[in-house]
Order: C-alpha cells, then structure tokens, then sequence
C-alpha cells in the first residue's frame, strides 16, 4: 500500500492530494524527481511540469549537458538552490544561472534552449540543486513572441526573521510582489525553514500547492518528506511546522483556462498545434541555437495527453 492511499483525508480534509515522487536517475550520478504532470494530478494553477534536480555532486569534467530542444505554448522557470547552469536560446540569449535568480523563457510560439554546465564549473566539479517549472500560458498568449528574461538575486523580495527564510520567484505573497512579469494569476516562493519553525500557506488562491525539497514539515499530526508534493483544496489556510531544516516551494494560482495537451516539451489547448510543432522540429524550421551544433531529436511516444 502506497503512503498516498494511507493518508487519511478525514483527518486532513484540507489536503486533497499526495504526491510522492520517486527518484529517476540520468546517468553520471545526476538525479531528478517529477512532480507534476503525475497520474494524481495533471496542473495546479498554471504549473503544468515541476522537476527537482539533484541535488547532484559532479566530479571534475564532469556536469549537466541538457542538448537543444524545443518548446511551445509555455514558460519555463529555472531556480537554483545551489550550482550553476549556463543556457542559451535561439534568441541569442547566453545567461549563466545561479542561485536565488529567476530565469523566466516565455517559449510563446517557439523556442530553442540547451542547458549545460559552463567551461569553469565543469572544469572543477560542483554541485547542483533546484527547482525546474513549466508555465502554461493563456490561450491567448500561447503564440506570443519568444523571450527570456533575467533577474539578479538582490532584485527579488525577500523576507527573513522567526527562522524562515523566503525568496518570492513570481507573483504575490505576504504582502510583496515579484518583479517576473507572468501572463496569469500565480504565486511562486522559495522558503527555507529552520527546525521548529512555522508557516503558514494562505487562503487566497484556488489552486495550491507546498512541495518539499529537503527535510520533514508536520501537518496536523501528520509528517511529510523530501520529494513530496501536497496539493490542497481551496478555502482555508494551510499551517505547517519544520520537523527538521527544511527547504520548499509554495506554488499555485487560479485555474486555467481550459485544458491543456502535453507532447514532450510542448504544451497546448490545441492537439493540431501540437502536431505542427512536432512537423516544425522534425523538418528543421525551428530556430537555431548559436554556439550549438547537438540537438534531441523528437521521441518516438503515443499521442498527446490532455491535462487536467
């Protein structure tokens, strides 16, 4: 019996789902963890996609070679807890990024992106820990034009104080708002928690999410660990307590506007666009990525699946 089916929801009528994720394995010691989409449950907000990566120590010459692929219809965020990664896109756009920053790729109508350890940190060994999310996009801006943009640690809001620590990636929370500029209600936080230490998750979106990092939060009577995503119904506030050091996000937003189909790395309200787009990469008509000459070719899988 899995932990999901042991959780008693009379006892926590707050909590509507339990994801508990298990640990994939890429090859060269570098491990992820999928989240979302899960057979529990497809989207929370606009989130559509949700991997942990790593955290991974990689040996000298050794690191993360993620060769160009394609998106549609989303934004993809990356958020590092600790390491490095150097992207490029088909816009010219050549960003390392770090820890506390926001990398925000509005994929829009198309975009090409790798994602791989630069010369220094390869050269050295290093380590990488984060978060990687995948935005739908309104149906009216699913065609928008591709972008990508940065933004430095020190510009994000940032709160500290009764041992928690909190970084607001995008939207709104606790009083502070996020310089990201998103396309729809959502809310997105990076929070560190002593052990002892309280939070609680507020009422005001539909859609919410809390998803452990690192360590062990307790839940009206009840512990939950690392690589666990609990999704909540909508209506009250959600109070937890860090059983130990603890890292997490907080996640979620209003409902989308409809559903969405997902092939590989594109996203869609429309299963034909899908099609063109898998036409488009196979063909070459994306965009190219300078600097690159690898790409991943387009799997070989079964027919989009529509979410939720």
């Amino acid at each position: 019996m899995s932990l999901e089916e042991t959780i008693d929801t009379r006892q926590h009528p707050e909590l509507e789902t339990l994801i508990v994720t298990r640990t994939r394995d890429l090859g060269d010691g570098f491990e992820v963890r999928r989240a979302l989409p899960s057979a529990r449950r497809r989207m929370v907000g606009p989130f559509i996609f949700l991997d942990q990566m790593g955290p991974a120590a990689f040996r000298s010459g050794h690191g993360l070679d993620v060769r160009p692929h394609p998106h549609i219809g989303l934004a993809t965020v990356t958020y590092l807890f600790e390491g490095e990664i150097l992207h490029r896109d088909s816009l010219g756009v050549v960003q390392p990024i770090r820890p506390g920053e926001v990398n925000w790729m509005t994929a829009g109508r198309g975009i090409v992106h790798s994602e791989r350890t630069g010369p220094e940190t390869r050269a050295a060994g290093g380590k990488l820990f984060g978060l990687q999310a995948w935005v739908a996009l309104p149906k009216k801006y699913e065609e928008t034009e591709p972008a990508f943009i940065h933004h430095a640690a020190d510009t994000m809001p940032f709160h500290e104080g009764e041992g928690v620590r909190m970084h607001l990636i995008a939207g709104a929370l606790y009083g502070k708002r996020s310089p990201v500029k998103t396309l729809s209600d959502m809310f997105y936080a990076d929070l560190a928690l002593q052990e002892g230490a309280g939070l609680v998750l507020p009422a005001e979106h539909e859609e919410r999410a809390i998803y452990l990092a690192e360590g062990t939060v307790e839940l009206d009577g009840t512990e939950f660990n690392a690589g666990e995503l609990l999704v909540f119904r909508p209506g009250s506030e959600i109070a937890v307590r860090a059983s130990s050091p603890v890292r997490m996000a907080f996640l979620g937003g209003e409902p989308m506007d409809g559903p969405r189909y997902i092939f590989w790395n594109f996203v869609s309200s429309s299963k034909e666009r899908l099609e063109e787009a898998k036409a488009d990469w196979k063909a070459g008509r994306f965009a190219r990525v300078p600097q690159e000459t690898e790409f991943i070719p387009l799997p070989e899988e079964p027919a989009p699946v529509r979410y939720p």
